[in-house]
Parts: C-alpha cells; structure tokens; sequence
C-alpha cells in the first residue's frame, strides 16, 4: 500500500514548516470554534479555511480516500439517527414551525428541522479536514519535543508520539496479514456472503492483536534496555522552534475563535443563528 492512513507526509510546505506544537493549538482553537457555535455562516467559512489549507498542504485524495468514505458513513448515519429520534428539534430551537411534509405518525419534515441537521452535518464535516491536516504534516517526534518544551512530561510526550506513529503500523500488518490469508483462499471479496466476510475479517483481527501484542512488548523492553525514563529530563533528536509562522498561524486561529464568540455573542446572542425570526 502506496499511501498509509495516518501516516506523516513529508512535503515542503508552509504547514510542514510549523511546529508541531502551533499545529495543535491552531487545530483545538479551531475545533472549539466551530463546536461552539451552531451559525452555519461561521461554520462554512471554517470549512472554506480549513479545505484551503489541506490544499496548501499538498494532501492527495487517495492518502484520505478511506478516512473520507468512513466519516462519510458516519456522519450520515448520525443524520438519520438524528431525525429518528428528535425529529422536531429544530423546532424546538428555533421556536417556529413550518412544515414541508408530513411522513408518518410523528414524523415530519420541517423547514427548521432541516436547517438544524444541515448545520450539525456541516459542523461535523469542517473538523475532518482539520483532523486530516493536523495527522499527516505533523512529525510524531517533533511534535512529542514540541510538548516537552512546553512543559508536558517527556514520558507522556513520547507516549503520544508512540501512538501517532503505531496508526501506519498497525495499518501495514492489516494489510500484510490480509493477504496472507487472501493467499491461502480466504475470500474477503464482495462475492462472498456478509456473514462469511464477516467471519473471515475475524481471522484477521485475531492475528493483527497478537501481533500487535508482541510489538508492544518488543517496544518496551528496548525502551526499558536504552533506560527509558530514568532521567528526568532528555534530548530530543527531531525538534523545532517557534519561528514567524507559528506566530502568524496560532495568532490567525485565535483571531477566527475569538470571531466566533462574538458573533454568538453580540449578534446572534445565542450559539444558534436563527434565520426563521
């Protein structure tokens, strides 16, 4: 497999060149930003901003092909689990009531109702790319420095780089096991019934945890051999500091969230724009 899910890319971009530490401010202001408030207005423009930016990172489709379909299925099944069970919500919220269809018992369709889980589909889908960004131009060693310099514990630094990089690997071995058992006749295809293909993914996923298992345990006795934690502080290899355009991205991400809260604020006085007033 050509291009991992979750794994870093390394592209000279503006985006590479900031510090792993700018990248997650940036990316928990922004998230917060667009959670906090239901004004679809902001919420588009996040999602104009954050699109522009997967662009400038020179991100291609087929490294998030898989990501994208998954969050696709998910956010549309969030919508229907929505509706099924507060169909009138956004009534509720906006405080008026026209309806377009009536469907069945309590079940309608309303104009509110759909400008409420447009607006939640979208917010949901402005973080992706943010998510996207943050995982495939962060190098997990630089960014694991980046938080040590900061004052988290080199211990739980390294943890989290650990975790970032474990994503590829455990990909890799999924992929590896499943053509093992692909070559040795188990049907993983479409022609094959859910139920087979169903128990046949379990034949994978039993190997990749002993395997992942193993890793692990591999990993942690080369840490505990290298006398991993025994020092209070230590060098990091890959480390970057601050320089002009972590200031300018983290000063532009606080400008956007501070935009939001006064726009729920002073103009909308509520965290839901309401255009049925």
């Amino acid at each position: 497999m050509k291009n991992n899910l979750f794994s870093y890319n390394l592209v000279d971009t503006p985006i590479h060149r900031l510090s792993g530490l700018t990248k997650l401010i940036a990316f928990l202001l922004l998230t917060f930003a667009v959670m906090f408030s239901y004004d679809i207005r902001v919420i588009i423009c996040v999602m104009i901003f954050s699109f522009y930016i997967l662009k400038v990172s020179q991100i291609k489709f087929s490294q998030i092909k898989l990501m994208v379909i998954y969050v696709g299925l998910f956010l549309i099944t969030n919508t229907i689990i929505t509706y099924l069970f507060s169909p009138e919500e956004g009534v509720g919220i906006y405080g008026t009531r026209h309806e377009i269809v009536h469907l069945i018992g309590r079940y309608s369709l309303t104009m509110e109702q759909i400008f409420y889980q447009t607006t939640k589909f979208l917010k949901y889908a402005s973080v992706i790319p943010l998510g996207i960004i943050f995982l495939l131009t962060t190098n997990p060693s630089e960014f694991a420095s980046s938080l040590n310099r900061v004052g988290v514990n080199y211990k739980a630094a390294y943890a989290v780089a650990l975790t970032l990089r474990y994503f590829p690997d455990i990909q890799r071995e999924y992929v590896d096991i499943s053509l093992a058992q692909q070559a040795r006749g188990l049907d993983l295809s479409s022609k094959a019934k859910l139920k087979d293909r169903f128990k046949n993914a379990l034949l994978i996923i039993v190997p990749l945890i002993f395997s992942t298992m193993d890793r692990i345990e591999l990993i942690s006795n080369a840490m505990d051999l290298r006398g991993f934690g025994k020092c209070k502080t230590r060098t990091w290899y890959n480390s970057k500091s601050m320089n002009k355009g972590d200031f300018i991205a983290i000063g532009i991400s606080i400008l956007i969230f501070i935009g939001t809260i006064l726009v729920s604020i002073f103009i909308n006085k509520s965290r839901f724009y309401n255009p049925f007033i």
